[in-house]
Order: C-alpha cells, then sequence, then structure tokens
C-alpha cells in the first residue's frame, strides 16, 4: 500500500511540476516561470480573473478561463523575441493557419504572438486527422 501511495504522490508531483501557467506581457503569451526568471526586465502589473479581462485580452477570454497575469516591462521596451503562431508552424513545415496546442490550450489565432523561450518542445502530431503542432511548456 505504501509503494501505491508513494508512486501516485511521485505521479501528482510531476504533474503539477509539469503544468505551466500561461502569462502575458507587451502583447506576447509566456509562462509566469519564464516572466518570474526576467524580474530585472519584467514586473507583475495585475492578475485578472476571467470575469475581469481589460479590453486588450479579451481576444484570449475563451483561453484564459482561469484569468491570467499581466507583466509589464520595467522600462517600457521589450527585449525579448516574439513570435506569431504561425513563423513557429512554418518551422515546422506545417501550414500557417493550423491551430498550434500550448499546453493544454488550443490556439486557432496563428496571428498570436508568443515567446518562443517558453517552447520546451514542439511536436507534430495527428489530430483529427490533420498534422498539428503540440507545443510543451519550458
Amino acid at each position: 500500500m505504501k509503494k501505491l501511495l508513494y508512486s501516485f504522490l511521485i505521479l501528482s508531483s510531476a504533474t503539477v511540476w509539469s503544468q505551466q501557467k500561461l502569462a502575458f506581457a507587451d502583447n506576447a503569451i509566456g509562462t509566469v516561470n519564464i516572466f518570474n526568471a526576467k524580474k530585472s526586465v519584467l514586473q507583475v502589473s495585475k492578475t485578472y480573473t476571467a470575469a475581469n479581462l481589460p479590453a486588450s485580452l479579451k481576444k484570449y477570454s475563451s483561453i484564459f478561463t482561469k484569468g491570467i497575469t499581466e507583466y509589464k516591462f520595467k522600462n517600457g521596451e521589450n527585449v525579448l523575441d516574439r513570435m506569431s503562431l504561425a513563423e513557429i508552424n512554418t518551422q515546422y513545415g506545417l501550414p500557417k493557419d493550423t491551430p498550434v496546442f500550448i499546453g493544454e490550450y488550443e490556439f486557432n489565432d496563428t496571428s498570436i504572438l508568443i515567446y518562443p523561450e517558453i517552447i520546451d518542445k514542439g511536436e507534430v502530431k495527428d489530430h483529427n486527422g490533420k498534422k498539428t503542432l503540440f507545443v510543451t511548456l519550458r
């Protein structure tokens, strides 16, 4: 019984550890962990619930159903690289308009910008008969 309990605890810890909370800075999606690691250039601006998203983040309401943390650059100027999901699809040999899965979220709008630093691994898999990019977060 103890072995079973330990196995469950280890699996649960790994699952929680692997889940990254998405965040937002300068019109691009990142993760809380990546942004917290860049505290020298970023600071938390505000955390929103799904109900009180500002107009600038409303287009993400279907993705950020649990809310989102928004970060701001301290000097007002973005110093990090950004890429659209369309550009990332192209790098993986997929059509630009193919939806992308980032963690547990499906992004149908490939004009959305992300910080590529959040990508740990990208893998093209079959999804509903169509090749689709699945991104594992750092």
